[in-house]
């Protein structure tokens, strides 16, 4: 006979031991609403009260009844998924859908074309990538510019126009000598130098804005938008470059912007004299923001800040990306949390809860007026656009919009009935609670560092940014609540559950998190990282 072999772990075996650790390893086997169930090792099933919401991506709850009654009745009825390269009309009704919702919380009546994916991070970087299609659009059509100005003066100085070329300008160059004696010859020295200069100048790589803090995926290109150096630096070589900026400074993004300029030389032949000018490069391909920062421990951005960087966007003509992927889709109280500050985006991604909760679903939303047709030619998704994401997504803005819009003020009546709880412990507990943050849904309660702990378990994991990550361990073993860290703020744990969140739900949440506190005010690591592990199984 042989042996038994044990089954190796290989599905990313050093996350299962690391969760195995924390006591989160559990296999969730049911959803419904705001609950995971788990079964014990006797069968029992234990219901947990989810406040992740996966990540933000559902809204609607957890296997929604209506969402899920529409998807069985969109399988049963053979809906062809894939069925690329033809007409979609379903995917031209959500686009029409949230056009509509645009122009109500915005008041701009631009339209938005729409670009379909599959996920937040490919959302973005389909953003990115049409902003650095139209920027290299803008690129080719100034250089053809001046190329036809350069002919002109070639022209222009063999009739007895005056070549003036300033000192700098020279320097700049590299032209040695006074061209300006030479005739034709002075010219074309001039001409070669500015074509040398311009080639090398204009393909230099773009770089891209966003604030601190930022989160936008964890892509080749979405991960140099991402702020945290331990997701991003391993792959800096491999992707555009990112400035990241503390826009709480009122000049910081005129500042990053004025030293990211860069010129071109051009020849304008004027009134008998040909001078050398310099014209502006488009060199920022775009700024990248989340109204709401999710990862950076739930920052909500404010009415006077998207102001300045709406005007200094402007100024320069640099398109803003506003991602959307979870702020967006009515969590914040309004579809888009961006329409609370006024902060107007030329590209809007979705993603998350567009989904419905079921499926896959991404979205760019490009304004009309930046939008280039060309990109529909090198871009392209065999999933994205498919009848069954498409037609959920679909019933899904539908539901939200539905009553009025009866989610969005059921996101915000319930986010204010948890935000007053978590508020309400921080005053309470302010030696350990340090702040409450956020809109709607979408709140963060983050904790005082404790790398200070008298409890070594504490001590290690909170110094090795691990804290969030021991006390969801604990409550879910012991108080049956999953509630997870914000990825780049770990003493902050997010609370982002669906729309129908109830008061004993609330209350639930209040009496867990009141268990940790009163743990953690002991310095009880031993029961942090091990207290009811015989609960789970």
């Amino acid at each position: 006979m042989n042996p038994v072999v044990e089954k190796l772990e290989l599905a990313e075996p050093h996350l299962a031991n690391w969760l195995s650790t924390l006591g989160l390893d559990v296999e969730y086997v049911r959803s419904g609403g705001n609950t995971l169930f788990y079964r014990r090792a006797d069968g029992t099933e234990i219901p947990v009260l989810d406040l992740v919401g996966g990540y933000g991506s559902v809204v609607l709850g957890h296997n929604n009844p209506e969402i899920v009654a529409y998807a069985k009745s969109l399988l049963d009825g053979g809906t062809p998924v894939h069925a690329q390269f033809s007409r979609h009309p379903y995917a031209n009704d959500l686009a029409w859908k949230i056009n509509g919702i645009i122009h109500r919380e915005f008041g701009d009546p631009e339209p938005y074309s729409a670009i379909f994916a599959n996920s937040g991070a490919e959302a973005n970087e389909v953003a990115v990538k049409h902003a650095e299609l139209d920027r290299v659009l803008k690129l080719a059509e100034l250089l053809e510019g001046v190329a036809a100005h350069a002919e002109e003066a070639r022209a222009a100085v063999g009739t007895g126009a005056r070549l003036e070329v300033s000192a700098e300008a020279l320097a700049a160059l590299g032209v040695e000598g006074d061209p300006a004696q030479e005739g034709g010859e002075g010219i074309e020295r001039v001409l070669a130098a500015v074509d040398r200069v311009n080639a090398e100048r204009a393909g230099a790589a773009p770089v891209f804005l966003a604030p601190e803090g930022s989160f936008h995926g964890k892509l080749i290109g979405s991960v140099q938008f991402t702020h945290n150096p331990g997701y991003r630096t391993p792959f800096t070589a491999l992707a555009a470059r990112c400035r990241f900026v503390d826009v709480s400074r009122p000049e910081a993004l005129t500042e990053a912007i004025d030293e990211e300029r860069r010129s071109l030389f051009d020849l304008r032949a004027e009134d008998g004299t040909v001078r050398v000018v310099e014209r502006e490069l488009p060199v920022i391909g775009a700024f990248l923001l989340e109204p709401i920062q999710g990862e950076a421990g739930i920052r909500v951005f404010d009415r006077e800040t998207a102001r300045r960087i709406q005007d200094a966007c402007a100024t320069a003509d640099i398109p803003i990306v506003v991602d959307e992927v979870q702020s967006g889709m009515g969590r914040s109280g309004a579809f888009f949390a961006a329409s609370h500050i006024g902060l107007r985006g030329d590209y809007i991604t979705l993603a998350k809860s567009l989904g419905g909760g079921i499926a896959k679903a991404g979205l760019t939303l490009v304004r009309g007026s930046r939008y280039r047709t060309d990109f529909e030619l090198v871009h392209s998704s065999t999933y994205a656009k498919d009848s069954f994401s498409t037609l959920i997504a679909a019933k899904t803005v539908d539901l939200l919009e539905a009553d009025d819009g009866k989610a969005y003020r059921l996101a915000e009546t319930r986010g204010n009935q948890l935000l007053a709880v978590l508020e309400g412990l921080r005053k309470e507990f302010g030696d350990i609670v340090a702040d409450v943050r956020g809109r709607g849904l979408m709140l963060g309660l983050e904790f005082h560092d404790q790398s200070g702990s008298t409890s070594e378990i504490i001590r290690e994991q909170a110094g090795a940014g691990l804290l969030g990550y021991l006390l969801s361990g604990y409550l879910l073993r012991v108080h049956s609540l999953r509630i997870f860290p914000t990825a780049s703020a770990t003493n902050t744990l997010r609370f982002e559950p669906s729309v129908y969140l109830t008061d004993e739900e609330i209350a639930r949440t209040e009496a867990g998190l009141r268990g940790l506190i009163a743990v953690l005010r002991e310095q009880d690591g031993e029961t942090l990282l091990h207290g009811g592990a015989a609960s789970t199984g």
